[in-house]
């Protein structure tokens, strides 16, 4: 697993970002349009917001998407909470030649969601995982 550094931008986003949902992220991926915030396990709730108000507040003041996503200890369950807007039915890890790989069956409705224009939110996601469980592969099925 790749250590987790952060920009002065992606800081500034983080310290923001818990000083509005008084939460604490332990992560922050940041490209062109969108901010993903990865929380403590518990505290996705808090983090939303009654109604989805902090992230309604955190979009506009930021100009970007916001996603939030619920930190797990076990790789299965991170990789779901991951992809979890995109109704994951299950997800399966296995061992290719040393290599963890993980396989996201989302809805068929949400799949070209889940994969994203040229593949953007598959890469991203990919890197998240990456960053925080031993999974060097991740498709969607």
């Amino acid at each position: 697993m790749p250590d987790v550094t952060f920009t002065e931008e992606t800081l500034g986003y983080i310290t923001y970002f818990q000083g509005v949902t008084e939460t604490r992220v332990l992560d922050c991926m940041a490209d062109d349009r969108r901010l993903v915030f990865v929380v403590q396990k518990g505290d996705l709730g808090k983090a939303i917001g009654k109604g989805g108000e902090h992230i309604a507040h955190i979009r506009r003041k930021m100009n970007k998407e916001i996603h939030v996503v619920e930190f797990s200890e076990d790789p299965a369950e991170f990789v779901a909470n991951v992809f979890k807007s995109h109704e994951v039915k299950k997800v399966e890890l296995e061992d290719r030649n040393g290599v963890t790989h993980a396989t996201v069956t989302v809805e068929t409705t949400e799949k070209g969601r889940a994969i994203g224009r040229e593949g953007r939110n598959l890469k991203m996601a990919r890197d998240l995982i990456a960053r925080h469980h031993n999974i060097q592969s991740v498709s969607v099925a």
